[in-house]
């Protein structure tokens, strides 16, 4: 049975475009955003519409993008180009302005040539490499700034700070509504991941107070059918590694197809980017903090494993779920989090948890060994049980 928040979801994805063309023709901006520390709130707060562009999971969107950018960087962000290239997505053609930070130089480099071939208004915000460092710190507080300046431009509007508090707090919401979304998914039958992680994705593109009231009807219809606990047998794996954008659905249906229950994530591309974000004080200066202090992505640097707070986070999240391994996504040229993977597989193996690593792309050539690797590993895990 499909719940009625997630039809209600689907049909407001269906009609988005639509309304975002009629945003604009009453005189809205639409600020198409990328990346892991961009903050759009501050797009919403001036009065903008924020729409993620991210997609993944097609060879032939990767080719097109690899006309621009070279093939030896990874191909979500191959993809990313591919869209500016053929020009009919229906979000990319509505977007004012696009806002890329430089946490990965990929992507920063991947966002200068959309700048470039397509003539973009590209709106760039530097983040540090060591984020606690004093100077760092003052660093970034100063690009938030400029950004918040270059947007209010854009929006021919000066940020309110009253109306930044309502848009923090309205975030807060979400994050929050997500986080016990992801609960239930790691407590009982009734709400599966991939039906959340739908739900995370829907989020990119909906208007926010729309999006909200989703989420919370989702959990009151999970709340109202307890379903029943998790049978202790089922092999439960967790997702890890490179970010798996919509529409990048090959791993995930080989393991499901194989019988294993998919517990959760701690991808960018989902839980990672709801949780240790949450605003100490509603106002600019409180974003600030806590972009810097948030659930690090994996192109920052950690010279200490002990001290590493993803990995730490990673264990954290494999106990609460309740999985009994990890499929560790490694996407080909995602430099960053290809390069994390021993040192993630050796910290989780003296807690003595498995990791598999399936490294490969959007391609179709290698599904058959794909599924044999994870099918192998599946049954290593229910031996183990």
């Amino acid at each position: 049975m499909v719940l009625q928040a997630i039809e209600k979801m689907r049909a407001a994805l269906a009609w988005r475009p639509e309304e975002l063309a009629s945003a604009r023709a009453s005189g809205r901006k639409v600020i198409g955003w990328t990346g892991y520390n961009v903050p759009e709130e501050l797009i919403y707060a001036c009065g903008m519409i924020p729409v993620r562009i991210s997609r993944g999971g097609s060879s032939r969107l990767a080719e097109m993008g690899a006309n621009y950018i070279s093939t030896q960087n990874c191909f979500f962000l191959r993809q990313c180009v591919g869209p500016f290239a053929e020009d009919v997505d229906p979000y990319i053609k509505q977007i004012d302005a696009l806002v890329t930070d430089t946490t990965c130089l990929q992507s920063h480099r991947m966002s200068s040539l959309v700048e470039h071939y397509f003539q973009v208004n590209l709106l760039q915000l530097g983040m540090p490499k060591d984020p606690q460092r004093p100077e760092a710190r003052r660093y970034f507080a100063h690009e938030v700034r400029f950004l918040v300046a270059r947007l209010e431009k854009i929006a021919g509007r000066e940020l309110d700070t009253a109306r930044l508090a309502e848009t923090l707090e309205l975030y807060q919401n979400i994050r929050e509504a997500v986080r016990e979304l992801y609960r239930r998914v790691w407590t009982t039958s009734t709400l599966s991941w991939r039906t959340v992680n739908e739900m995370v994705h829907a989020g990119y593109l909906l208007d926010r107070v729309v999006y909200l009231g989703l989420l919370q009807e989702l959990l009151q219809e999970s709340k109202e059918d307890p379903g029943e606990k998790l049978p202790s047998q089922s092999v439960r794996v967790l997702l890890a590694g490179s970010p798996m954008a919509p529409g990048d659905n090959k791993l995930i249906e080989i393991v499901e197809k194989s019988g294993a229950v998919i517990a959760g994530d701690l991808l960018w591309s989902g839980f990672a980017q709801f949780t240790d974000l949450d605003f100490k004080e509603c106002s600019l200066q409180g974003l600030i903090d806590s972009y810097l202090d948030r659930l690090p992505h994996a192109a920052l640097p950690f010279m200490e494993v002990v001290t590493d707070r993803k990995l730490i986070k990673l264990l954290d999240v494999v106990r609460q779920s309740g999985a009994r391994g990890v499929i560790y996504y490694s996407l080909r040229f995602c430099d960053p989090f290809s390069f994390k993977m021993l040192v993630t597989k050796d910290y989780l193996k003296l807690a003595g948890v498995p990791l598999m690593e399936a490294q490969t792309d959007f391609g179709e050539m290698d599904i058959e060994t794909l599924r044999t690797r994870v099918e192998a590993f599946l049954e290593m895990l229910a031996i183990r049980s």
